[in-house]
């Protein structure tokens, strides 16, 4: 058996808007299967498992290579942050607001990677 790839789902009201930040704003290519309905190809990715105090849940962060540039970038084509930019064990953290009231954690990691050790593919 091989996992060829991972398919994420985002569910929002305000799916048109949110699909023109991923086309527009972060540029991401994409196809266009159905008229409307964008699926973009995403960049390289991780998977990481934490553990909980019993509630099963999960998030979608996206990483960058420089926090406050990625910030200032995305600031000027319009995108909302909510707080400034905050130090934790894995990187610099930040929480970016997008349409439809989806939230995503944009990071600086500052931890051990596979993209790194494997290389981005």
């Amino acid at each position: 058996m091989t996992i060829t790839g991972t398919h994420m789902l985002l569910y929002t009201p305000e799916a048109d808007a949110l699909r023109a930040v991923l086309r527009d704003v972060l540029g991401w290519d994409h196809v266009e299967d159905t008229p409307g309905w964008l699926i973009f190809k995403l960049p390289p990715a991780e998977l990481g498992v934490h553990p909980s105090e019993g509630a099963t849940t999960h998030q979608i962060c996206f990483m960058c290579d420089d926090l406050e540039q990625t910030i200032a970038d995305l600031r000027a084509r319009g995108l909302e942050f909510r707080g400034e930019p905050r130090e934790e064990s894995f990187g610099i953290t930040i929480t970016m607001l997008l349409p439809g009231g989806v939230e995503v954690l944009l990071y600086e990691p500052r931890h051990a990677s596979p993209l790194e050790a494997f290389g981005r593919k």
